[in-house]
């Protein structure tokens, strides 16, 4: 196995495995700002997702090049990327996994995805999926992030989970869908959150369904907030229709903030691949490219 990916500029610090070109630490300041990846709750930190968001239906959909057969958030996070680019200021790093036999029998198609991690301000760390396809036929996919966070976060004392909010840029409403155990999207019993607000507050319950997925939020700007401390971190997510706000079973002390390009198969939805909401497709020899930024404040 390599070694992780060192990067540090200005306050930010950060380091990527090429085990699935998984974030693992990124610091402000020397504080930890990503989860750890405790398996007691949950045993990754900030997985890639490619070429599916969320799960198929019983793991399985039919494509135009044959069956598409993956667990939940796809493979890019099972396989070793290959490091292709290094910044000389050790300001970033690119990483790189294309199709191979072993991931064609899950997903039958020819790509390169390249991930790239930049520092790109004293306390802003952008990622980079860059999309291509390789092969002679339509390449359909999605991508998504999956970073999580330390909650509390910096160094933060005397704060609880409950004393952080999701903050929108602007007060607005949206309808949330309910995601059961199977790993699937229902409308039926969908809430209204936020209610004309820029503010929701959360606690361990939030996630008792599942993450909860925001779609066009206002201006692509999305924050996790400490009250007491003024700790927190800000999403921006330009060209990602949706994220997911999600944290784990058994008042696990971390949230998520996940960018998505599509979702997970929702129960209305037909075992068409290319069908799925949000699903990209791209033509042969071309390339697609989505950029988010997390700022540490």
């Amino acid at each position: 196995m390599s070694e992780p990916v060192s990067l540090r500029h200005g306050r930010l610090s950060a380091a990527v495995d090429p085990m699935g070109a998984q974030l693992l630490s990124l610091q402000l300041d020397g504080r930890e700002y990503l989860w750890q990846g405790d398996p007691r709750f949950w045993a990754r930190r900030a997985p890639v997702l490619f070429p599916i968001v969320g799960s198929l239906r019983d793991g399985r959909a039919e494509s135009a090049q044959g069956p598409c057969v993956m667990g939940r958030h796809g493979i890019a996070r099972n396989y070793e990327h290959a490091v292709v680019d290094r910044a000389a200021d050790g300001s970033s790093v690119t990483f790189e996994l294309r199709d191979s036999a072993e991931t064609r029998a899950a997903y039958p198609y020819s790509f390169k995805l390249n991930m790239t991690y930049a520092i790109t301000g004293e306390v802003t760390l952008s990622q980079t999926f860059r999309v291509t396809n390789t092969g002679d036929v339509t390449l359909p996919f999605c991508v998504g992030g999956h970073p999580a966070f330390n909650v509390p976060m910096g160094d933060a004392v005397d704060e609880a989970f409950e004393d952080y909010v999701l903050k929108f840029a602007r007060p607005w409403s949206c309808t949330l869908p309910v995601i059961g155990e199977d790993g699937l999207m229902s409308w039926d019993n969908a809430f209204e959150c936020p209610q004309g607000s820029d503010t929701v507050a959360l606690t361990h319950a939030s996630f008792a369904h599942d993450a909860l997925m925001f779609t066009d939020v206002p201006d692509g700007v999305l924050t996790l907030l400490g009250a007491k401390s003024g700790h927190g971190v800000r999403v921006e997510f330009p060209g990602f229709p949706y994220i997911g706000v999600w944290s784990a079973a058994n008042d696990a002390p971390f949230v998520a903030l996940e960018p998505w390009s599509g979702h997970t198969t929702a129960h209305d939805e037909d075992d068409v691949f290319e069908h799925k909401a949000g699903m990209t497709l791209l033509a042969p020899g071309e390339t697609n490219e989505r950029t988010f930024h997390l700022t540490l404040f």
